[in-house]
């Protein structure tokens, strides 16, 4: 039968009324829910939808969880109580309640009222990787490759000792987490394309601790994130070209071509850009001397203060905004702001658009061949972001008769 008792709980806590407990034997239970009737055979709780409350096991608690139909219809006969189909929980050594206490008879079971049925938590579902397996093979054999150029005597690891271990060039995924300042396994996830979209922080330090160059760093990017980096890896980026390119300017002809860096210095240059200025002398800083010299102004750009300055000042205010750091186009953005003639179109200019200049026509004067316009086009190298390779296209006259030097491609029968 049901006996009534006020004790006091496991964790100390004296519950506000008294607590009844039901024994359960296997044969039927007695709970509390007011309506006990005592009788062993669990007539009280048949059909009531009662179910162990959800709360924390206390030590030395035990609660029966349901088994399956299988099993209850083999151990109790037909008609018997369902709750009487119980497996036994135990939480550390069972503690002494009133009543007794084993696993087979524990006196600490409650039971209430629960309408909706118990169901089990869906099984989780494995996230997909981020990277298809054609990306994550690109993207360990760079890690892998870049991580055994580096020694891990130059950034301050200990020499490696003789006998069993590691044998590869290079710094290992253990070090490459040290350095990184992460939890053990971070590296070892992010390059074997295990982390999805990982934070520019990350590719950051991974860049730098491995000594990644600019192609490296957009290559990263790319396959990791699905873009362009925001900013280069390295301040000094875009300030030189591999020597290269000046044979391939060289090689250009029929077009006027240069190369500037990110400051806009000028860094290589054909003949035929050379033969644009008068005297056949061209300006160390093609920004500054589009901007400030009264000759570029008044002469050589025709149409200067609406042709010329609404393209080219807002660029000169995007790599300022691209480079706060940079002394350089700081001095020259305060030159412009203090010329009374650039610097009002500079301040009206602030907000406009940035406009790119590949494919802009714009009217000039060529100190050889008079009038005519340039049609631009604009590449950058992939090695040194913030450097241009310019090519002028210049066509003779007051219009421009045809947009295009190249012939139309052969239709295809």
């Amino acid at each position: 039968m049901t006996t009534t008792h006020e004790h006091r709980r496991p964790d100390g806590e004296r519950p506000g009324r008294p607590v009844a407990y039901g024994t359960m034997r296997g044969t039927g239970a007695e709970v509390e829910d007011g309506t006990g009737t005592g009788a062993e055979d669990g007539a009280g709780t048949r059909g009531k939808g009662l179910r162990p409350v959800p709360r924390p096991l206390h030590r030395g608690e035990c609660r029966y969880l349901p088994q399956s139909p299988d099993a209850r219809d083999r151990r109790h006969p037909v008609g018997r109580s369902p709750r009487a189909a119980t497996a036994p929980i135990v939480i550390g050594n069972p503690a002494v309640f009133p009543g007794g206490t084993d696993a087979d008879n524990c006196p600490a079971v409650r039971f209430a009222r629960h309408d909706r049925p118990h169901r089990p938590p869906p099984p989780r579902k494995a996230l997909p990787l981020h990277l298809a397996a054609a990306d994550r093979a690109a993207l360990r054999a760079l890690l892998r490759e870049r991580r055994a150029a580096v020694s891990p005597a130059s950034l301050g690891f200990p020499p490696r000792q003789p006998g069993p271990g590691r044998r590869a060039a290079g710094l290992s995924q253990e070090q490459l987490d040290l350095l990184l300042e992460r939890t053990p396994g971070t590296y070892n996830r992010f390059e074997n394309g295990q982390l999805a979209s990982p934070s520019a922080e990350l590719l950051s330090a991974v860049a730098t601790v491995l000594r990644f160059d600019e192609q490296e760093w957009v290559f990263l990017w790319r396959l990791t994130r699905r873009e362009n980096p925001p900013s280069p890896l390295h301040r000094a980026s875009g300030l030189s070209v591999p020597g290269e390119w000046q044979r391939v300017v060289d090689g250009i002809s029929g077009a006027l071509a240069y190369i500037n860096d990110a400051e806009w210095n000028l860094l290589a240059h054909n003949k035929e850009f050379a033969a644009l200025f008068p005297g056949g002398e061209p300006p160390a800083n093609p920004m500054r001397w589009m901007l400030l010299d009264p000759q570029a102004r008044e002469v050589v750009l025709a149409d200067w203060a609406r042709s010329w300055a609404p393209v080219v000042m807002p660029q000169l205010r995007h790599a300022v905004e691209l480079r706060p750091e940079n002394a350089a186009l700081a001095r020259l953005e305060d030159d412009v702001r203090r010329d009374p003639v650039a610097g009002p179109l500079y301040e009206a200019a602030a907000s406009a658009p940035i406009a790119y200049p590949d494919g802009s026509e714009r009217p000039l004067n060529h100190a050889l061949y008079g009038p005519g316009w340039v049609t631009t086009c604009v590449a950058q190298p992939v090695t040194s972001p913030g450097a241009r390779v310019m090519l002028l296209l210049y066509t003779p006259g007051d219009s421009l008769a045809s947009r295009s030097s190249f012939p139309e491609a052969p239709q295809m029968s």
